[in-house]
């Protein structure tokens, strides 16, 4: 029986939401798996995988062929260098601890390479709310200059009437007089 390491597709519609399976070639994509390795959610930047390496060396060590996405996933997490110096131990080429600390500084690496790109978002996105907020006030600034004048009439109409309303009498005996007069 050839296993392989794929991708199970679960979620909905337009949001897809990956388990990283070991499964028998022959069964369906979303079919029967003999184990659930991890999750892939590519739905947010930076992707989130959730990876137990340990298993998936296992699986790769077992003789599981996976897929090309899989083995991005996989390169990506550190499963395929792990693999590769567990079988450097195996050989004799170099002892566990070395290749623990091998992998660990790798670790470290990445780690660094990932916060520095999620900083890098967030910055990016911090700037392109601030230039969308200087947009929106040289927009909301130029329609004001366009209101002055409209504004100056109102006002100048608003005490014309006022004047008028000053003048007039206050109670209908008084127009009654000012008429009679």
């Amino acid at each position: 029986m050839s296993v392989k390491i794929r991708l199970q597709r679960h979620g909905k519609k337009g949001k897809p939401f990956y388990w990283i399976v070991a499964a028998d070639a022959r069964a369906k994509r979303d079919g029967k798996y003999l184990e659930k390795i991890g999750t892939y959610n590519p739905n947010v930047n930076p992707a989130i995988i959730d990876l137990n390496i340990d298993k998936a060396v296992e699986w790769l060590q077992n003789g599981a062929q996976p897929t090309d996405t899989a083995k991005n996933i996989l390169s990506y997490k550190g499963a395929i260098l792990k693999n590769h110096l567990a079988g450097g131990v195996r050989k004799g080429a170099l002892t566990q601890e070395q290749a623990d600390a091998k992998f660990a500084a790798w670790l470290e690496e990445k780690a660094t390479k990932v916060s520095d790109k999620e900083a890098g978002l967030s910055k990016v996105e911090y700037e392109a709310k601030a230039a969308a907020l200087a947009a929106e006030k040289a927009v909301n600034e130029a329609r004001i200059e366009a209101a002055k004048p409209v504004v100056e009439e109102v006002v100048e109409a608003v005490t014309e009437v006022e004047e008028v309303v000053e003048a007039a009498p206050e109670t209908i005996d008084e127009a009654q007089e000012k008429a009679a007069e």
